[in-house]
């Protein structure tokens, strides 16, 4: 991998990367477990750190990380590239006037041995994918104020998970995960004049425009220029209190 690239350094451990001067910036793609650990190491470090989705295992999680990056004075930033598509910020910006929004993100994990499936690393249809479908509905019509959930789980692990989120005025989101069906992944928007559709809204394909290399630019240009990254850890924090709250409720006995 290293061969097409004779200046690259290859070092063997974590350490030596974050004990490594000419490093400015990380990006960290570990499991959900080590999210917290190795964000926290690396803004000790002195290092700017952009961390995969979702930042944490939980809000509280969430919240050490976003404390340390504060008093660290350095950028944290969760890596939501679908956030940074042109076609995605346009379809945003048109469907203001959200009555109710749709998201779903399913596929097949058929992989019994996938990271995925461990509780202990952060496992599950919620965490994983449910991620984007709570990012996106509350980036519409903004926080919650009721959830119901239900879930189906294996070994501890939900392998769909399904919540209704109420807003004010009578808004509503309706958000599914799953690792058991067919790939699904589409995005809908009723307004009181029309119905916006996005099919595949949290990747790219076919397209001109690669959102992970707009995140990483948006990143840099953060650590670069000094000014505020586009997707700050309090919005971070914030979805993930939402992704507690429908495993809270999905957890409870259903009424008999």
């Amino acid at each position: 991998m290293a061969e097409p690239y004779p200046s690259l350094r290859v070092v063997d451990t974590y350490e030596a990367v974050l004990g490594d001067s000419e490093v400015d910036a990380v990006y960290i793609p570990l499991v959900n477990r080590d999210h917290k650990l190795w964000t926290i190491k690396a803004l000790q470090a002195g290092k700017h750190v952009l961390c995969e989705k979702p930042l944490a295992m939980n809000a509280g999680e969430a919240e050490e990380m976003a404390a340390a990056a504060d008093d660290a004075r350095l950028r944290l930033m969760e890596a939501f590239m679908y956030r940074f598509h042109p076609a995605m910020r346009a379809f945003i910006d048109s469907a203001r006037d959200a009555l109710h929004v749709r998201a779903s993100f399913g596929f097949g994990l058929k992989d019994e041995a996938n990271y995925r499936r461990e509780a202990s690393l952060g496992g599950g249809a919620l965490l994983d994918v449910g991620c984007y479908a709570v990012s996106v509905s509350r980036w519409i019509l903004g926080e919650p104020v009721d959830v119901v959930a239900r879930a189906h789980t294996e070994s501890g692990v939900d392998m769909s998970t399904a919540a209704l989120l109420g807003f004010g005025g009578g808004r509503t989101a309706s958000v599914w995960a799953s690792f058991e069906s067919a790939e699904e992944q589409e995005l809908t928007v009723i307004t009181p004049s029309r119905v916006f559709r996005r099919e595949q809204p949290f990747t790219s394909r076919g397209d001109s425009h690669d959102p992970y290399q707009l995140m990483v630019e948006s990143f840099a240009d953060s650590v670069l220029l000094d000014r505020p990254v586009a997707i700050p850890p309090s919005e971070s924090v914030a979805n993930m209190r939402v992704l507690d709250w429908i495993r809270a409720e999905a957890s409870r006995p259903a009424a008999s």
